[in-house]
């Protein structure tokens, strides 16, 4: 079985970016989030509990509606408690059998709220990418054509970025002046090893 090794940071710090680096060395990737989105739109017993919690507006067309639960997640902290509570438990379990099919010698799971969701159960170490605040701003307001206060809600719902560092094992700068892939290799070198 692969080792899991974590792969985190804030909204916009670049951390897809990091793992499709990671990707092309060779490294299997999980992306837990897109894996938790389609477990919302294919697992019943999900859909049920999430349309009891938000109501029938919670699919459209029978997909998650995303910018409905979204708005009410990030206006309401319990809500998106309850939401994770139903969500991470099965996203977690989902990696680690993931992992337990892979023969690289370690896997990535990427995900953005590893320390505030409990995600980081069965993780080895973990990666942060961070990137200055003004920046990361910026990078979601134009992938993601959200205003600059609609940046700003989610990433209050997120661990702040200096704490989460500090609980990483290496730490990626993704801030426009150090280059990633240097970075990139001296980590994959070291896992290697």
């Amino acid at each position: 079985m692969s080792i899991i090794i974590g792969l985190t940071g804030g909204i916009g710090s670049g951390k897809s970016t990091v793992a499709k680096i990671f990707a092309q060395l060779g490294i299997p990737v999980l992306d837990a989030d897109a894996t938790a989105k389609a477990i919302m739109n294919e697992d019943r017993s999900v859909k049920t509990k999430l349309i009891e919690l938000f109501g029938e507006d919670a699919y459209k067309e029978n997909q998650l509606n995303r910018p409905y639960i979204a708005q009410l997640v990030f206006e309401d902290a319990f809500k998106l408690q309850q939401l994770n509570a139903i969500i991470h438990p099965i996203t977690i379990q989902y990696a680690k059998e993931w992992a337990s099919k892979q023969s690289a010698p370690y896997v990535i799971k990427e995900a953005a709220l590893f320390f505030e969701s409990g995600s980081s159960e069965g993780v080895e170490k973990i990666i942060g990418v961070t990137a200055p605040k003004h920046i990361r701003i910026q990078r979601v307001m134009q992938r993601d054509q959200m205003t600059r206060e609609d940046v700003i809600k989610r990433m209050e719902h997120q661990l702040e970025d200096s704490l989460k560092m500090k609980l990483c094992d290496w730490v990626i700068q993704n801030d426009d002046m150090h280059l990633l892939i240097p970075q990139i290799l001296a980590i994959h070198q070291e896992i290697s090893k």
